[in-house]
């Protein structure tokens, strides 16, 4: 049987990075096995739900490539299939109703605590229920004995004791299903054959388990992926920077990266660090996901994007970059001249944001110097550089990198300067900086006329 398996965020926030990793997880075994991946919306949460959010996790899965099948679920339009599940326990006697107030069970949390006991619900009206007509929760009478065991295809036999687990609340007194209940219900009404979701979730599962042994419901295989850290080898947060996965894309990296970093999160295929996305297809395999955390390194991610960033033509980058250049207030109008100034650029540019800011320089008639630079190289000292060799660069009839150089020889060996000397004013009045491709490369492209503009500009 080719195997059925689901996403199922919350949209109380946007795609972040373990969410945009579960999601990934699941659709590349969906496809290696040709099976199918399903997208299902769990919205119950009706306060801090919102649409933006759906929108933005929508958006997400799109920019990375995760395309879901079959039409989306909502588990607001389902409450009829909870309540009908909710009362079959009800009615054969693997449910009862509790009026325990929220007080009455902050109470009694804080006293278990309080004589080192497991704060766990002390089953007061699973042993005397309240009058029928009395506001109550729907708690699931859960086994008191024994040892509750299931596989987990990441780290193999797992088993909770049943005394360590409490009377799990499935409807709260107003009705609405809880998570771990519905969660088995949608799981199983709609034939998923395997969970995959973070070690976070790794405490529900044997209250699941116990839930599907309830309804003689089959039950599923599980895998539970290792957390994302940071590099402080603490839980992913916005501590560490972007969690959102659209504030990467907005930084320029491009899916394809994102998804061959994410599936390394925890995952590997012998020694090879880049894949594309045919290849993550083809290799993946859940028995080679680790158990141990994952660290989210982003300079390990602006690595793996230069390497994607690399398989593309010239062209191609200039058409990726070019969003990017029309942020920072910059318009391509010359096709050529715009791939000679980003190929320039392209093994300093790691992320699209990056290529973009460096090769700014190219395309803008006014230059901005940076205030450290223009003191160090644009002195007297820089000047007269600049003046010398504004009058020998005017004279050429040929533009190219071997001429310019040639000019350069020359001017160092009749000024007795060492090439660092040379070259930094001029990197200055070109750029605005003192970080630049080779010095001839970035005047042969700029052409004589922006060359000889911009010495005017830094005399001035």
């Amino acid at each position: 049987m080719k195997p059925r398996v689901r996403f199922a965020p919350s949209p109380t926030g946007p795609l972040h990075i373990g969410g945009a990793r579960t999601a990934l997880f699941n659709w590349l075994f969906a496809r290696h096995h040709g099976g199918t991946f399903v997208l299902r919306i769990e919205d119950t949460d009706l306060e801090r739900s919102t649409k933006e959010f759906e929108q933005s996790i929508l958006d997400g899965m799109t920019w990375m490539g995760l395309t879901w099948d079959d039409e989306l679920v909502y588990q607001t339009q389902r409450m009829p299939l909870y309540k009908d599940h909710v009362q079959k326990l009800l009615d054969e006697g693997k449910a009862y109703r509790c009026s325990c107030t929220p007080e009455e069970l902050e109470t009694k949390r804080k006293a278990a605590l309080a004589a080192g006991q497991k704060p766990k619900y002390d089953g007061k009206c699973r042993k005397n229920p309240p009058p029928a007509s009395t506001p109550a929760a729907i708690r699931f009478k859960a086994p008191e004995m024994g040892t509750t065991t299931f596989h987990d295809i990441c780290r193999g036999t797992i088993s909770f004791e049943n005394s360590e687990l409490d009377d799990l609340i499935i409807a709260r007194s107003d009705g609405t299903p809880t998570y771990n209940f519905t969660v088995v219900v949608d799981d199983v009404t709609m034939k998923m054959t395997h969970i995959i979701r973070g070690d976070d979730h790794l405490n529900n599962t044997p209250r699941q388990v116990l839930l599907y042994q309830a309804f003689n419901y089959p039950i599923p295989e599980f895998a539970h992926l290792p957390m994302i850290y940071g590099p402080d080898r603490k839980k992913l947060s916005k501590r560490h920077g972007a969690t959102s996965v659209f504030e990467y894309k907005d930084m320029g990296f491009l899916p394809s990266a994102m998804m061959n970093y994410l599936a390394r999160l925890g995952w590997s295929s012998g020694d090879q660090e880049i894949f594309t996305i045919e290849e993550l297809i083809e290799k993946f395999d859940l028995n080679q996901v680790g158990s141990t955390p994952a660290i989210f390194d982003l300079e390990k991610l602006r690595w793996v994007n230069s390497q994607h960033l690399a398989k593309y033509s010239v062209a191609d980058l200039v058409n990726l970059t070019r969003p990017f250049l029309q942020q920072l207030g910059v318009a391509l109008t010359d096709q050529t001249y715009a791939e000679r100034a980003i190929a320039s650029e392209r093994e300093r540019g790691k992320t699209l944001k990056e290529l973009a800011e460096a090769s700014a320089f190219y395309f803008r008639d006014e230059i901005v110097f940076d205030p450290t630079a223009a003191e160090k190289w644009l002195n007297p000292e820089g000047k007269k550089i600049l003046t010398t060799l504004r009058d020998r660069l005017g004279t050429l009839n040929d533009w190219n990198v071997d001429v310019i150089k040639a000019i350069f020889d020359a001017l160092g060996k009749d000024m007795g300067l060492k090439m660092v000397n040379l070259a930094q004013p001029v990197r200055v009045a070109m750029t605005g900086t003192t970080v630049s491709p080779g010095i001839y490369e970035v005047l042969a492209i700029l052409g004589k006329e922006r060359t000889l503009k911009r010495i005017a500009r830094a005399l001035a």
